[in-house]
C-alpha cells in the first residue's frame, strides 16, 4: 500500500491506497490525511449537485426515511428502518441494515456494510469497509476492507472540548505535535484494519494499514502498519495519548 508523498511525515504510517478508490479526487486535495474530513462536506455537495441533488438507483422498502440530498447507487440492499439524512453518497452494492442511522455527510464506497443499530456521522468508508453491528463512526475514515466488530466506538470529541492534536513518534524518542484544528476528529483506520468487539478508539487515533485491535481495547495515539494491539498494549515508543 502506498504512503503518498503528500503526507509522508516521519511517524505517520501507511494508510490507504486511495488512488484506486472512486473518491481519489477528494484525497488528492489533502495535505494531511485528516484533511479529507475537513473537505468532505464541500466535496459531497458538489458531487450531489452535479446529478441534480441525488439519484436513487436501488429499491427502497417501506420504512426507510430519506432526508436531504442523497445518492444511492445500484444493487444496494436497504432494509426497513434505515434513517438516512443527506448529504450522503452511498455507492453501488452497499448494504444498509435495519436501524442504521446516517446523520449526514456520509460517504460510503462500493460494497460497504453500514450495520444494524450503528450510527454514522461525517465519515468516509472506503470500498468494502464494514461496521455491521452497534457501532459509532463519527468524524472518521475507514480504509478499504476495514472492519470494526460489534460495539466499537470511534470517539470523536475530547472531554475538555479542545481541538484534537496528533502526536507522531520521531527519531530518538521525540514527538512531533500537529494541531489538526478539528474540534471533532475520531479515528483513521488504514486499509484492511480489524478492530475487535467493544473497543474504544480515542479521538485522533491512527491505525496503519492491516493493523489488528483485539476486543475490549482502549486505544490512543499513532500505530505503525501491521500493529497488533492488545487491550493492555503500551503505546508505540514516542507516542502518547492525546493531551
Amino acid at each position: 500500500m502506498e504512503h503518498t508523498a503528500k503526507w509522508a511525515l516521519e511517524g505517520l504510517p501507511s494508510l490507504w491506497s486511495w488512488r484506486a478508490s472512486a473518491f481519489a479526487d477528494l484525497f488528492s486535495r489533502c495535505v494531511y490525511p485528516w484533511d479529507a474530513l475537513t473537505l468532505l462536506d464541500e466535496w459531497l455537495l458538489a458531487c450531489l449537485d452535479e446529478e441534480g441533488g441525488g439519484v436513487i438507483q436501488s429499491a427502497l422498502p417501506e420504512g426507510v426515511h430519506l432526508e436531504g440530498p442523497v445518492h444511492i447507487g445500484r444493487d444496494c440492499r436497504i432494509e426497513p428502518g434505515v434513517f438516512l439524512r443527506g448529504p450522503a453518497w452511498i455507492d453501488d452494492g452497499c448494504e444498509l441494515r435495519s436501524g442504521c442511522y446516517l446523520r449526514g455527510s456520509v460517504l460510503a464506497g462500493a460494497g460497504c456494510v453500514l450495520g444494524h443499530a450503528s450510527e454514522f456521522k461525517h465519515c468516509i468508508l472506503l470500498e468494502h469497509a464494514q461496521a455491521p453491528h452497534f457501532d459509532y463512526v463519527g468524524d472518521s475514515v475507514l480504509g478499504a476492507g476495514a472492519h470494526v466488530g460489534a460495539g466499537v466506538v470511534l470517539s470523536n470529541y475530547r472531554l475538555d472540548g479542545k481541538p484534537v492534536a496528533i502526536h507522531l513518534p520521531q527519531a530518538e524518542g521525540q514527538v512531533l505535535r500537529i494541531e489538526t484544528g478539528l474540534p471533532k476528529f475520531g479515528a483513521l483506520l488504514g486499509d484492511h484494519c480489524e478492530v475487535g468487539c467493544n473497543t474504544v478508539l480515542n479521538p485522533g487515533t491512527i491505525l496503519g494499514e492491516r493493523s489488528t485491535v483485539l476486543p475490549l481495547a482502549l486505544v490512543s495515539g499513532v500505530w505503525r502498519a501491521g500493529s497488533r494491539i492488545m487491550p493492555t498494549s503500551p503505546l508505540l515508543p514516542g507516542t502518547r495519548a492525546q493531551s
